[in-house]
């Protein structure tokens, strides 16, 4: 059987309470929610933080308070941001990545106008940096792409080393002033990638379930959770995080595919083993 990997990502840092009460925003909150997460069969949990306040943060302490707590409950491959404040600095993006070392982090492989009313900005200078960070500390890329150039300037870093295959990438579609959640782009995109390459997929807003069902077709793994999506049907809010990663299995478990286990996704994606 073919084995899927669901990640989960539960919290992002844009959705808050008011848009659907159910986001977890403190380290217990997630915590809690990636091991309901994981009993219902997410692979990986997709990390990012908020402050007292419920904003984005890059906080070391955060980060390292929610993974302890994660990794108490449960072996859950661990994947934390490094962006999601627009505050932060090139040194806060990447600090927690020293302290925790966790499996994988995202590298998110250019810049471009967020939602059309801000900067998303990753320059050239701060993606070398984060790529021998990642190298020197044993932590795998999740290389975040919101449009084709993202794919060209991995295939650029990966010629210079600043990046070590096989990739692993991560299609992020349906994001505004990204590229749209259709199948096409989404089978336009992956014929972009280097062969032996690993890839999941994600659509944001009605996109969503049909990028799910054309990355399983197209042998490519799933991203769930609230970051993405705050609705698990139209005008319909989501109960939890758990609640889309049990429709994501049921999807897999439907197409024949069988849903990956933790020890399967460090398998898949060649992760280290930490001691």
């Amino acid at each position: 059987m073919t084995k899927t990997i669901i990640t989960v990502a539960p919290t992002g840092a844009w959705p808050s309470k008011k848009d659907n009460p159910n986001v977890p925003m403190t380290p217990q909150e997630i915590a809690d929610d990636v091991f309901e997460c994981y009993k219902k069969g997410a692979a990986i949990a997709h990390l990012h933080m908020r402050d007292d306040e419920g904003k984005g943060t890059m906080s070391k302490e955060k980060f390292e308070e929610t993974v302890a707590l994660i990794k108490s409950k449960c072996d859950i491959v661990i994947n934390c941001t490094t962006s999601g404040d627009l505050n932060a600095t090139d040194e806060t993006r990447q600090a927690h990545l020293k302290s925790i070392r966790p499996d994988m982090a995202s590298y998110d492989c250019g810049s471009m106008n967020w939602m059309h009313n801000s900067l998303f900005i990753n320059h050239p200078k701060f993606l070398e940096e984060l790529g021998y960070t990642m190298q020197e500390y044993g932590v795998k890329p999740e290389i975040e792409i919101f449009d084709a150039g993202m794919v060209y300037n991995s295939l650029y870093y990966l010629k210079k080393g600043v990046l070590k295959g096989p990739l692993h990438y991560q299609f992020v579609l349906g994001a505004a002033g990204g590229t749209a959640a259709t199948v096409e782009n989404l089978v336009y995109l992956k014929g972009l990638i280097p062969e032996g390459s690993t890839w999941s997929a994600l659509g944001i807003g009605k996109g969503h379930v049909p990028i799910m069902l054309a990355a399983i077709a197209l042998g490519g793994h799933l991203r769930v959770g609230m970051e993405d999506n705050v609705l698990f049907a139209p005008k319909v809010l989501a109960e939890s995080n758990a609640q889309f990663v049990t429709r994501a299995a049921n999807l897999i478990k439907e197409s024949g595919n069988e849903v990956a286990t933790p020890d399967d996704a460090r398998e898949i994606l060649g992760l280290q083993k930490r001691g």
